[in-house]
């Protein structure tokens, strides 16, 4: 690999892991299981390694959780809620406990030489929460956020009843804060769903609809529901916790595991499944223990916490950026099912890409069934070597997408013929197109695939874009099939008339239902899009669905070009002088504002009302005095460096991610890396101050 395909590498693989981080901490709603995450994470912390200068400030691999939820209040956490290493293997465990007697020694004259233990507890599957007691009195209650700063969702947590708002006296601190998970129990769940599933029934919706709008696991639920805005609904979902670590300037105990039997004694809830381990012996013992009786626990878990348990040996052992070095978890490996491949389809995205779907014999896997399967692309069916009829392991990562990781060979028919990807689009027939460097393949009938038209009007009126939640997917199929819409254009166009007693064809082939729009209905997609006419610009350049240009890219577009007329007009050196938009994107923009169809559309949409330009701050000065710089900001400051980048970027200067040659100012603040003041003098760049760089915008 060079230096040009690694920087491609780590730019992607921060892009992809920073989504899925705002899916699961933020949203909570991940898209891929824990485990795969975690080989997305080594495999960039590798190439992180190999060319640090490629390292971006927003990476991964530096921040511990998720953003914060900007509904609540956000608090800085007194003790910074670091995340833990992760393990799948014995092998690696082993490497933990050996790098722990290496820095433990052999010297009596050290708090070390006493030999140490191990305390082994279980990694709940829920959401972390700090709380924060005052004389015995529940004062906050903050969520991890990014590991520096978290959620306060006090009035949530104090739904809970395992939680106490006020302790029974006893010898604790004037001052403290445990930590633990907020979890929901497994039986409690699905007595949700099942109330959940009843209500839908009763409202006339068929089974795929349900199937769609159930509840889709414990961990997800409990983390939605703490984050809801009123506390009287957190109450009707009923929560639990357990604690599990304590902090305090005071000292309670010498060590976590007497620790853990004090906080019981105040009347914390302390899960009764942990232990003392004397050796990495013991610990592969729990470990193993718990792989088959987890089971049998009314919670989730996905693995085991191994700490060491004396305080001063673990202050001395210390931290890593993100990890304390004195624990790690061990998580389990997703369960796994042998079945049938049926037979492989193909489903066709908005944008046009190909997603091959292994249909399966239905077999159970976690407490459900699972029918289907994705492969991903041609490069993943090609590494699999798959056959008709093949007999496969399905694996459900994180509980969530079921994915084949392989093939039982010893059962292959000696008859049976290879998978071959498909050559044309299986909705308009047109051939498919892979370009260089994609690993994706491509139906290029962008006008005139229906399955492209009308994912592009649903991503038009998602809840990120022009959220007309009036509109659902069967109602854009059914106007489109009629043709009363070709785009998302169209939808201003409709009129009342056009939509009363429109009937609908739900469900499968099988069962097959009919539903009309009535007058109410009528009225609350009509409303719907014309609110929709009052989204700001950079929402309404998002749901145009260019290529590439997802939430974060519209926004920064959007900032840096107030309106859709100038972007439109940008040369391909404009285009790439906006932070963080590299030759792709701007090749995909390029690309649609030149196409005539798409200048049509927007031209209907402009006529429509929609919001094509930016309301701007006026109280917000912005200077052109920095135009045509670049800078890289480095360090620690007295304001924070999201802060002086905002400032770059409002005096008309342009953030960069890593020193080269066209690099002009290194911003250098305390605790700056020596290797990029190295490269950064190496390459004469000018390296300034705090000061000097408010020198230079003043």
């Amino acid at each position: 690999m060079n230096e040009l395909e690694a920087k491609i590498k780590i730019d992607e693989l921060t892009d992809e892991l920073k989504e899925h981080s705002y899916k699961y901490y933020v949203l909570s709603q991940p898209t891929i299981g824990d485990t795969a995450f975690d080989l997305l994470l080594k495999e960039l912390e590798k190439l992180e390694e190999s060319y640090p200068q490629f390292m971006r400030n927003d990476s991964p691999t530096k921040k511990v959780g998720g953003e914060i939820t900007r509904e609540f209040v956000t608090v800085k956490h007194k003790y910074p809620m670091l995340s833990l290493g992760n393990t799948y293997s014995e092998e690696e465990l082993q490497e933990f406990d050996n790098r722990i007697k290496k820095s433990i020694g052999d010297d009596t004259s050290t708090s070390l030489s006493k030999g140490f233990e191990y305390v082994c507890e279980l990694k709940f599957d829920g959401l972390a929460i700090g709380l924060t007691y005052e004389k015995g009195k529940l004062i906050r209650a903050v969520t991890r956020g990014n590991g520096v700063e978290g959620d306060d969702v006090t009035n949530n947590v104090k739904t809970i009843k395992s939680i106490p708002h006020q302790l029974k006296e006893g010898n604790y601190p004037d001052e403290f804060e445990i930590r633990g998970e907020v979890f929901m129990h497994k039986k409690t769940f699905e007595k949700l769903n099942e109330n959940l599933k009843k209500e839908l029934e009763a409202k006339g919706f068929d089974e795929e609809e349900i199937k769609e709008k159930l509840y889709k696991n414990p961990r997800n639920f409990a983390s939605g529901t703490l984050k809801m805005q009123d506390s009287r609904e957190v109450a009707k979902r009923p929560l639990d916790a357990y604690l599990y670590f304590l902090y305090s300037d005071i000292p309670v105990a010498d060590n976590h595991f007497d620790s853990l039997k004090k906080a019981a004694s105040w009347g914390f809830q302390v899960s009764d499944h942990y232990q003392k381990c004397k050796s990495i012996e013991d610990v592969f013992a729990f470990v193993k223990k718990y792989e088959t009786e987890r089971f049998k626990l009314s919670y989730e878990i996905d693995g085991v916490v191994i700490k060491v348990n004396d305080y001063h040996q673990q202050q001395e052992l210390g931290f890593t950026a993100k990890n304390p070095r004195w624990a790690i978890s061990f998580k389990y490996k997703a369960q796994s099912a042998e079945t049938i491949l049926q037979k492989v389809t193909y489903q066709v995205g908005r944008t046009g890409a190909i997603t091959p779907v292994a249909n399966l014999t239905p077999v159970q896997l976690a407490g459900t069934t699972v029918k289907r399967a994705s492969l991903y692309n041609a490069d993943e069916i090609e590494r699999l070597d798959l056959h008709e009829n093949d007999y496969v392991y399905v694996e459900k990562g994180g509980e969530i997408i079921p994915k084949i990781t392989g093939v039982n060979l010893q059962k292959r028919q000696s008859d049976s013929q290879k998978i071959k990807y498909a050559t044309h689009c299986p909705e308009c027939d047109t051939e498919l197109i892979r370009k260089e460097g994609d690993v994706v393949h491509y139906c290029p009938n962008e006008t005139g695939c229906p399955t492209q038209l009308k994912g592009k009007i649903e991503h038009f009126i998602g809840r990120k874009a022009m959220n007309i939640d009036s509109l659902g997917a069967e109602t854009i199929n059914g106007l489109f099939d009629r043709g009363l819409i070709k785009n998302y254009a169209d939808l201003y166009d409709l009129k009342y008339d056009n939509l009363i007693g429109l009937e609908f064809t739900l469900g499968d082939s099988d069962e097959m239902k009919k539903r009309s729009l009535q007058q109410k209905s009528v009225e609350n997609i009509l409303k719907g899009i014309e609110d929709s006419k009052q989204i700001p610009f950079e929402r309404v350049l998002f749901a145009l669905g260019i290529r590439m240009v997802g939430e974060t890219v519209a926004k920064k577009l959007a900032q840096h070009f107030y309106s859709l007329e100038k972007l439109s007009i940008a040369t391909m050196e404009e285009l790439l002088n906006v932070h963080e938009i590299g030759e792709k994107i701007a090749e995909q923009l390029f690309k649609y504002f030149a196409d005539v169809n798409n200048k049509l559309i927007i031209d209907k949409l402009k006529n429509a009302g929609l919001q094509f330009e930016m309301i701007q701050d006026h109280s917000i000065v912005r200077t052109n005095k920095l135009q045509g710089k670049t800078f890289l900001v480095s360090g620690v400051f007295t304001i924070s460096r999201d802060d002086l980048k905002k400032q770059i970027e409002l005096n008309g200067g342009r953030n960069v991610s890593s020193i080269s040659k066209s690099l002009n100012y290194l911003i250098a603040g305390d605790k700056m890396g020596p290797e990029k003041l190295k490269k950064a003098t190496d390459l004469n760049i000018e390296i300034i101050s705090e000061e000097e760089f408010k020198q230079l915008i003043t």
